[in-house]
This record gives C-alpha cells, sequence and structure tokens, in this order.
C-alpha cells in the first residue's frame, strides 16, 4: 500500500527534472503508454477501445493538465478490473495492478495541481505556512 504512493510522489518528484514547457506534453505521452499497458490484457476488443479512448484524451492533455488526471484515473480503472478478472499489468507481479490502482490517483492528483515542481509545491506550502501564522498573530495578537 505504501510502495505504490511512494512510487506515485516518486513519479512527480522525477517530473521536476523536466522544463516546465515539456512536463505537460512528456506527461500526456506517459500516460498514453500507460493505456496501451494491458492491450493483451483478456478483455478482447474491450482492450482496443480503452486504448483509443485513452489515446484520445491523452491528446487533449497535450494542452490541459485536467486530461491528464482524467487519463490516470480511466487507468486506476482499469487496472482495478485487471485485477478483479486476474490479469496483472506484469504477469509475473500478481497485484501489480492493484499496485498500479494506487499509485495511479496519486499522479492524478498531482496532474490536477497542474503538473507543479517540487520547488513550486514547498514554496507554495511555505506561502500557505507564513499566511496562517500571519493570520494567527492578527486574530491572537502574539507573535510567533
Amino acid at each position: 500500500m505504501i510502495a505504490p504512493i511512494l512510487i506515485g510522489l516518486a513519479y512527480a518528484a522525477l517530473n521536476s527534472l523536466v522544463r516546465v514547457e515539456h512536463r505537460r506534453p512528456l506527461n500526456a505521452v506517459m500516460v498514453a503508454g500507460a493505456g496501451a499497458a494491458y492491450l493483451s490484457g483478456g478483455f478482447g476488443v474491450w482492450e482496443l477501445l480503452f486504448t483509443t479512448a485513452m489515446s484520445y484524451i491523452a491528446f487533449r492533455g497535450l494542452r490541459s493538465w485536467r486530461w491528464i488526471g482524467v487519463a490516470w484515473l480511466l487507468h486506476t480503472a482499469w487496472d482495478v478490473l485487471h485485477y478483479l478478472y486476474g490479469k496483472p499489468i506484469l504477469p509475473f507481479a500478481a497485484h501489480s495492478s492493484l499496485g498500479c490502482a494506487i499509485c495511479d490517483p496519486v499522479i492524478a492528483v498531482w496532474c490536477f495541481a497542474g503538473g507543479p515542481s517540487m520547488n513550486d509545491v514547498s514554496r507554495r506550502w511555505s506561502r500557505r505556512a507564513r499566511h496562517t501564522s500571519q493570520a494567527t498573530e492578527t486574530t491572537t495578537g502574539t507573535t510567533a
């Protein structure tokens, strides 16, 4: 349970190494590839339809982080179905689809936040902490 969450966080952190203007297009390509991961996963023509839908959504993701987040959530649903069906994404790892279903929403949340770098995240949190501290000082009349 913890490892897939850490993998999702590591994915977001590693994306900090990608220049901001390339980050969204790269992630659109990544989620398109994830959509094709189950092509021989046992659902027949549904696998092709899912891959087609993911490709379209990833294309929309070239211009919008929201679409990439939606794609990761759709992939999460597909992971759950494959886990329940008994056809994991990695045939040699029985719980790989379950792990993927836990990891993908972490990535989706990061995408819905606009795919920020870790520097952006730390700046937002420090600004929020400073703002909260100042608000407390104002309302209580104390200083930290």
